[in-house]
């Protein structure tokens, strides 16, 4: 994986302008959440996912980089990360000028994602 951490891979079955919202979140060890809208701010683009009772309801961002595969067909959204790894992710503050910034490293800390832009 040497994607960008706000890009898509290229290989992840996402069609241009497909929006995922209300689709099923999967990590690389089960059942996250559903993603309830999907981010584009210039070239950074995420989901920001309901983890509903799973984290206490908490509402998390994940980074396009960080989707492995999007299946249309049984409308989810695979993601190369653990379970943990989102739960441990910063919590999302809509209003919080440094929350970009502090999601950006966590998740380009990840192996493979490299320096991030």
């Amino acid at each position: 994986m040497s994607h960008a951490v706000w890009s898509y891979p290229t290989d992840s079955g996402l069609l241009a302008g497909e929006d995922v919202s209300g689709y099923r979140v999967e990590a690389a060890d089960g059942h996250v959440g559903q993603v309830e809208v999907v981010l584009d701010r210039g070239d950074q683009r995420s989901l920001i996912v309901d983890t509903g009772t799973w984290i206490l309801g908490r509402r998390v961002v994940v980074p396009a980089g960080a989707v492995s595969r999007i299946d249309g067909a049984s409308k989810c959204v695979h993601v190369a990360r653990t379970r943990e790894e989102i739960k441990n992710a910063p919590a999302f503050a809509r209003n919080d000028d440094d929350f970009w910034a502090r999601l950006g490293s966590y998740y380009g800390a990840f192996y493979g994602f490299g320096p991030l832009p």
